[in-house]
């Protein structure tokens, strides 16, 4: 399953490539407003051929544009597609309603459009004069308007550029957020594993160290004075037992779980995500072994809310009645081919929670998921 977050940053991606080839495509179908007031059929033919052949290049320089995996020797085959197809275009399409509409100068415009999705700024200033001097020079060959040629190719084609260059930026600006997060995340687990890491050395560095003596001192004594080497050997396996449960203590503390931490992290994934989350925070005297249960079932129904639904608020409530603590998540979004009280995970949760003499419930009124969840509290 594709993370919600990575759905909507590919949710984003098709609307800035719609974006994009909207632009571009009615930028191209002005040029053949040409064709129409042309009468010779051999330069309409040929102008046509010119103009696909444009529109299809460009479009392929859009889409690697707003596509960050792509490979970069494609990418480069795209950029050099369409410019050694602007040049074709300037004799096919040039000549075509010579003097009557400036064919050229749209395909021009579409260019200058393109030119900040195709190279950085002092590049693009290139390209941008390149083609006015070449619609200049197309009007002057073919008995146009080279005035009418340079307002229609650069007037129009800077408003292109300006738009392009804006909305493939807020793209970019996506892209490195979501690749920011990523980054926090793996960030985040690595310096959990070295916290983990230093604290197990911190208890196994001194007693591992005493035991090593310990041992030697004992295998040194064994020839000389048994009875001490036995004592020796009987306080290296006082020290083993006592390094074990130590070590078992540590990793016990990494398994005992914060319920309100955990409610702080899943809330956290879910704003991050674009989902409005409230929570309400857990009493102070709920156990820890309810603690644990419902965080278990917290992560599940977080999970869930990114995998099968397209939530935009959820609420988490936790509170305790008596001898029972009851945690209700609820959100909007939900959908027919989401989590039910069918999935996988739900029946193991139900059945975890069974075994420890509690329940799980959930219903779907609408778009409305409710996952309630209950566990007994020692008196």
């Amino acid at each position: 399953m594709t993370p919600r977050a990575d759905r909507r940053l590919h949710r984003a991606r098709r609307a800035t490539l719609l974006s994009l080839a909207t632009g571009v495509w009615a930028s191209v179908l002005l040029p053949t407003v040409g064709l129409t007031r042309d009468t010779d059929p051999g330069r309409v033919a040929l102008g046509a051929v010119g103009i696909l052949a444009f529109a299809a290049t460009q479009t392929a320089v859009l889409y690697a544009a707003v596509t960050p995996w792509l490979d970069q020797r494609w990418r480069r085959r795209a950029q050099l597609s369409l410019a050694g197809v602007a040049v074709l275009t300037i004799p096919l399409v040039g000549p075509v309603a010579a003097g009557v509409w400036p064919t050229w100068a749209w395909l021009g415009a579409s260019l200058i459009g393109m030119a900040p999705l195709l190279v950085r700024l002092p590049a693009a200033l290139a390209v941008i004069a390149g083609t006015l001097l070449v619609s200049a020079g197309v009007a002057w060959w073919t008995g146009g308007s080279v005035v009418r040629y340079l307002i229609v190719a650069g007037g129009i084609g800077v408003t292109i550029a300006a738009v392009n260059w804006f909305q493939v930026w807020f793209w970019d600006l996506l892209v490195e957020a979501r690749q920011g997060q990523a980054a926090q995340a793996r960030l985040a687990a690595a310096e959990e594993r070295l916290r983990f890491a230093r604290d197990v050395h911190d208890v196994l560095g001194h007693s591992l160290t005493v035991i090593a003596l310990k041992a030697e001192l004992a295998a040194r004594l064994a020839p000389v004075d048994p009875e001490r080497a036995g004592r020796e050997a009987t306080e290296v396996q006082r020290l083993a037992a006592s390094a074990l449960a130590e070590v078992r203590e540590t990793v016990h503390g990494y398994r005992a779980v914060d319920l309100g931490e955990q409610l702080a992290a899943v809330a956290g994934v879910l704003r991050s995500c674009g989902v409005r989350c409230k929570v309400l925070p857990p009493p102070a005297d709920l156990p820890q072994s309810a603690a644990t249960e419902l965080a278990v079932v917290l992560r599940e129904a977080g999970t869930n809310i990114l995998r099968h639904s397209r939530a935009d608020w959820c609420r988490i409530h936790i509170h305790r009645e008596d001898d029972v603590a009851r945690m209700t998540v609820t959100n909007d979004g939900a959908d027919d081919g989401g989590a039910d009280e069918h999935s996988h995970g739900l029946r193991g949760l139900a059945d975890r929670l069974a075994a420890v003499g509690g329940e799980l419930r959930v219903r779907r009124e609408d778009a409305v998921f409710t996952l309630e969840a209950t566990v007994p509290v020692a008196s």
